[in-house]
């Protein structure tokens, strides 16, 4: 009897040991610099620029044009060089666009969780709304190296006469200003805004839900294999919820003088070419998107790793010199 007493009592923790036992808080999100989602966005551009130009390019083309051999055509005639046309453009419209919604979510991400003050984790609805802000401030950031991206992308589809022809994405915000008046450089603001904020909640709202779903499945832990599911399946949405929105906008852009209106545009190619328009270069668009996404998240999460890495030998290197002192 008193065996069994003793066995049972043992299994009971004492209130020592409970008292000494740490409490466990959860730990605070790290803070990064604002650069590094820009910086992953532009090395993401580099790989899948042709991809972006060719997807512009039907998407401001006036009849159907199969992928494949869009980007066959171009390469004969222009050459492995016009696969990159438009790269300055796509470069500062990451450095601009990117670095803004990155930067401006990251901050969104912490204020709310402060605000919640319970320690929680943010729930999705409150990571897209985070995302949909941060999208809109990108988006206003980046529109005039959008509209160059746009124009020098898409200036084969123009007659010669009518060519923009410009060099560098340097020289296109020069001329374009001069010629076109310091407004031409929010040409198309409504549907690039709304993609971005589209884009943003669909990509970078989703990609941690995906992670953060995929580590609590139990099938996957913190790694490469993980960061390339979760950015594949945010690519994917964030291409079928923004193909709308950027044809709408790839084709506003494009235009000329004042330009059309958005509602205007909208009518005059539905009437012309059906609801189908909406959705003209999903496949490059996805097949841009998807590698995008997932070189982008990658390459960000390698990018944080260092910094971490690098603060670590730097927190280091403090202690080895107040101990040398």
């Amino acid at each position: 009897m008193s065996q069994s007493i003793s066995a049972s009592s043992s299994r009971l923790p004492s209130s020592s040991s409970t008292a000494s036992r740490p409490r466990t808080t959860p730990s605070k999100p790290k803070k990064y610099p604002f650069y590094l989602g820009g910086t992953a966005a532009s090395i993401a551009a580099f790989f899948t620029h042709p991809l972006d130009l060719t997807k512009t390019r039907m998407q401001t083309a006036s009849a159907r044009q199969n992928m494949f051999s869009l980007m066959v055509k171009t390469f004969r005639e222009e050459g492995p060089r016009g696969l990159y046309v438009g790269l300055t453009a796509s470069l500062l419209r990451q450095m601009t666009y990117s670095v803004t919604r990155f930067g401006a979510y990251d901050k969104l991400k912490e204020m709310t969780q402060k605000q919640n003050g319970d320690g929680r984790p943010l729930g999705p609805l409150q990571m897209a709304l985070c995302a949909s802000a941060a999208g809109a401030a990108g988006g206003l950031a980046g529109n005039p190296a959008d509209i160059l991206l746009v124009r020098m992308t898409s200036d084969v589809n123009k007659k010669p006469a009518d060519r923009y022809n410009y060099p560098n994405a340097i020289s296109g915000l020069v001329r374009m200003t001069k010629d076109e008046g310091v407004s031409s450089l929010f040409r198309g603001l409504g549907p690039n805004t709304v993609r971005a904020v589209l884009m943003n909640a669909s990509q970078l709202a989703t990609y941690d839900v995906f992670k953060s779903l995929l580590l609590s499945s139990g099938y996957f832990t913190e790694g490469t294999g993980l960061h390339f599911s979760a950015s594949f399946m945010a690519g994917t949405v964030a291409t079928t919820v923004c193909s709308p929105a950027d044809v709408i906008k790839s084709r506003v852009m494009n235009a000329a003088g004042s330009g059309e209106g958005i509602l205007k545009t909208l009518r005059g190619d539905l009437k012309k070419e059906g609801v189908g328009f909406l959705f003209r270069g999903w496949t490059p668009a996805w097949m841009r998107l998807s590698p995008n996404t997932i070189i982008v998240f990658v390459v960000l999460e390698k990018l944080r790793l260092l910094v971490d890495y690098s603060r670590g030998s730097t927190a280091k290197g403090a202690k080895d010199v107040q101990v040398k002192a």
